[in-house]
């Protein structure tokens, strides 16, 4: 390694001495920071947020975690000591940086919140989803005393069309002192997202890296042969696609049948199994046999992680975007006899697996297929996806990155932020099935796949192997691998719960320009944004002045007016000298009544009149000024504030909010019942609990009920028969809650809002019978669906029973918290945190 300059010297001393906690914490790490994870930590001890946009494993994170270092070494005040929140999308994410942060300072000082679980929730550091944040907000929670940095990992979830909503309110209600880390896969519009950070959170520095630490070589496998996909070693976006691939795509020979070529056909694939023992070869310089090019059969999934394997390019994660084919995956590694791991291995692998799990009922691990779940396991080989129990997700996650287990077969979920680096990524196909039709991968899909390849401090470069198939187009795979960013772009819509929560802190008015603030109006109308912000900035000017010109002796901005309608009058009167004598008489009339009720006023006779009145002068120009900017937001493109105004009207129409003669808008009961009401049927489940549909269920029909409120079928899945529901009162209930929804739904629909799918039965006899204690095994039956699907969808159910047991009345709430009780049993309770 070359040594600095003078130069380069000098700057890092003057670049020490400025920032001299970034550069203690730097030196505490175990490998040298990035210069721009130097630039998002030094915007930080400077007292900036910072949004730092970087690929995948580029280690975004430390600029989040010195934001945390900076709050603990902060003077610790005994009322409200300092503290940091860092949150993330799932809960996965959420368990994964507790357990680091506990790693780092201790358990005493980190806690977990993720709606489910609740870990010393007073800590100063606080581990958090992303929601919770943002219920903790509109409640105003003592928790939030004293916090300092909010770190929000994974924010380009923003763009989420279910939950990026959450992000932008959390963003633009956080209190203005509390620095904001904001941490982005990297995307083409981060100056664009970056100024609206600037515009409603202040001075924010906006880093972006292109720079992977670990650099990615691209290759695609055809048969036996890794090729290079590009001739350019570096494989940017102008290096030429290897002309050797090229030539397989177009070339149109005949069909090798003669024994001479068969052979050679052979000798190539054991020659390339040979030759992958070494580096993967560059530039395209080997040629392609002409045996393999008419049409190249695929190799075999065991045959491709021993190629891994002799090519020492192991450990491997082999995307394949369907569940069933990745357990499929790991049935033929396994049926082949490979094993990829030692003897030392295995027993490690034993040991750690039933320590993870012993608290599982024996009889549901053999429902849940734990032996040969364990046996694949000691061979070195996995599967991850939703369907998968979450304690078994974990499991492979911890043993991949102890690099016990070597291979993973994988979903795309899997690159959603889980810290599980490969040295080798393998796509098997370029395309996967949206719920509707096969549709190729994005070009940001392909970056946060292939960015899983390359361990920083182990690897010196990662792997994405691309295995050929028929009509594979190399220039395609080229552009893709080439684009390494995508627009990042709003999702936000004011909901109900939104709405009534705005107008309870903020009232009507003022909640319509905190929603013009939004990202997503700012992208609208980026004008908008900046509009808003001076009203706001100006309207404390203006409280400024109206307290300056405040009068012991009476109402002294009712006076000013008066002054001012009759100043305007006069001069008006001057000007207008044409003016018809009717005309002249009728403005004379008024100015006589308004000298009279000036001169009748208290404040009139104020000795300090002329003193207040330079005051009102400044305040009525002030005004004046607002007014106008607010015409002006007005004939913008207002379109989030035209859909609020039409929430309002349905809260309205609902009796939810009372909207007065001055157009003054209030909370009516149900309104404040429905501020502590999340999620996407929050009018539907506050229209239940006011109507009492549901104050006959049981536990277990409530736990059916609400089941069905969260649940979303398969596009494939049809409506269970009247013999497929649970008996009792949960039908009734059903029935009445299908006709409630029906009656919101014409509601919406009348003023111009989209409607919403009708509650689902699907799941609501499996959630009904593990309500009742019935055993795994005949759920999973019932439910028709894998374990790891049926938990999330009951911690769903969990989430929602929650929320009741803390609005409903006394006699709903109480069932309420008896069905969470009853759900939360078995593999549901279980959490390895």
């Amino acid at each position: 390694m070359s040594q600095p300059s003078p130069a380069e010297r000098y700057s890092r001393a003057r670049d020490e001495r400025a920032h001299p906690v970034t550069a203690a914490f730097a030196a505490s790490q175990r490998f040298t920071l990035d210069p721009f994870q130097l630039a998002g930590c030094r915007a930080l001890e400077e007292g900036r947020s910072v949004l730092v946009a970087a690929p995948t494993g580029a280690g975004k994170t430390i600029v989040g975690e010195f934001a945390i270092h900076l709050a603990m070494r902060e003077p610790s005040d005994a009322k409200h000591p300092p503290k940091a929140f860092y949150t993330t999308p799932m809960k996965a994410l959420s368990n994964q940086k507790f357990r680091e942060l506990v790693d780092v300072y201790g358990p005493d000082d980190v806690g977990l919140l993720t709606g489910d679980t609740n870990i010393n929730g007073n800590a100063r550091i606080v581990v958090m989803t992303t929601e919770v944040l943002r219920n903790m907000l509109y409640a105003d929670s003592p928790a939030l005393r004293g916090l300092r940095y909010v770190v929000m990992d994974e924010v380009h979830y923003l763009a989420d069309r279910f939950r990026g909503a959450v992000w932008e309110e959390v963003i633009i209600h956080l209190p203005p002192e509390v620095r904001l880390v904001s941490l982005s896969a990297t995307v083409s519009n981060a100056e664009e997202f970056g100024d609206w950070l600037d515009t409603v959170r202040g001075d924010t520095e906006v880093i972006v890296s292109e720079i992977r630490p670990v650099p990615l070589e691209q290759h695609v496998l055809v048969r036996a042969d890794l090729l290079p996909l590009f001739d350019d070693r570096a494989g940017i976006a102008t290096a030429q696609v290897n002309q050797e691939l090229m030539r397989i795509r177009s070339f149109k020979g005949s069909t090798f049948e003669n024994n001479r070529r068969a052979q050679s056909m052979r000798s190539a694939g054991q020659r390339g199994y040979e030759a992958s023992r070494r580096r993967p070869h560059k530039g395209g310089q080997r040629p392609v046999r002409s045996a393999n090019v008419q049409r190249i059969e695929r190799l075999d999934r065991p045959e491709v992680v021993e190629l891994l394997d002799r090519a020492n390019l192991l450990p491997a994660i082999f995307f394949i975007f369907s569940r069933v084919g990745c357990d499929s995956a790991v049935q033929q590694v396994r049926r082949s006899g490979v094993r990829l791991t030692s003897p030392d291995e295995r027993r490690e692998i034993r040991a750690i697996v039933e320590d993870r799990t012993r608290t599982l009922l024996d009889e549901d691990l053999a429902v849940l297929g734990y032996f040969d779940w364990l046996d694949n396991l000691e061979r070195g080989v996995a599967a991850h996806h939703a369907g998968l129990l979450p304690a078994f997700k974990e499991v492979v996650e911890e043993l991949f990155q102890r690099k016990l287990v070597k291979v993973v077969f994988a979903t795309e979920t899997l690159a959603l932020g889980i810290n599980m680096p490969a040295r080798t990524v393998v796509l098997e196909k370029l395309e996967k099935f949206n719920g509707e039709a096969r549709v190729a991968i994005t070009s940001g899909e392909y970056t946060q796949l292939t960015g899983r390849a390359g361990r920083r401090g182990i690897d010196v470069e990662g792997h994405a192997v691309i295995q050929w198939t028929e009509g594979l187009d190399p220039q395609a795979v080229a552009a893709l691998a080439s684009r390494r960013t995508y627009p990042l772009n709003s999702s936000f819509r004011p909901t109900y719960n939104m709405a009534v929560n705005l107008i309870d802190q903020f009232g009507r008015a003022k909640a319509r320009e905190i929603l013009e603030s939004s990202f997503a109006q700012f992208q609208a109308d980026r004008a908008v944004v900046g509009l808003a912000r001076q009203v706001k900035e100006q309207e404390e000017s203006l409280a400024g002045y109206e307290k300056a010109m405040t009068c012991d002796r009476g109402d002294y901005a009712e006076y000013s007016r008066i002054r001012r309608e009759l100043s305007d009058l006069e001069k008006t009167n001057r000007k207008d000298a044409n003016a018809s004598r009717a005309t002249r008489d009728q403005r004379q009339r008024q100015i006589s009544s308004l000298r009279r009720q000036m001169q009748r006023h208290p404040c009139h006779s104020c000795p300090d009149r002329e003193h207040h009145a330079r005051w009102a002068e400044r305040y009525w120009r002030l005004k004046r000024t607002i007014d106008g900017i607010r015409r002006q937001i007005e004939t913008r493109t207002g379109t989030v504030a035209r859909i609020f105004d039409r929430v309002v009207d349905v809260l309205a129409q609902l009796d939810y909010v009372t909207i007065d003669e001055a157009g003054t808008t209030a909370l009516t009961s149900s309104g404040r019942t429905m501020r502590r009401i999340y999620g996407e049927r929050d009018l539907l489940v506050a229209e239940s609990l006011r109507t009492g549909i549901w104050n006959e269920l049981d536990a277990a029909s409530l736990a059916a009920l609400a089941c069905c409120l969260v649940y979303e079928p398969r596009r494939d899945e049809g409506a269970p028969g009247e013999q497929r529901l649970p008996r009792g009162p949960f039908r009734r209930a059903f029935g009445d809650t299908l006709d409630l929804w029906q009656r919101l739904d014409d509601v919406e629909r009348d003023h111009h809002l989209p409607g919403s799918e009708p509650p689902a039965a699907g799941l609501a006899q499996a959630m009904h019978s593990w309500a009742k204690g019935v055993p795994l095994d005949r759920v999973l039956t019932e439910a028709d669906m894998a374990a790891g699907d049926f938990v999330r969808w009951a911690k769903q159910t969990i989430d929602l029973l929650d929320q009741l047991s803390l609005v409903a009345d006394a006699g709903l709430g109480g069932v309420a918290r008896k069905a969470l009780d009853s759900v939360r049993w078995g593999i549901v309770a279980y959490s390895s945190v």
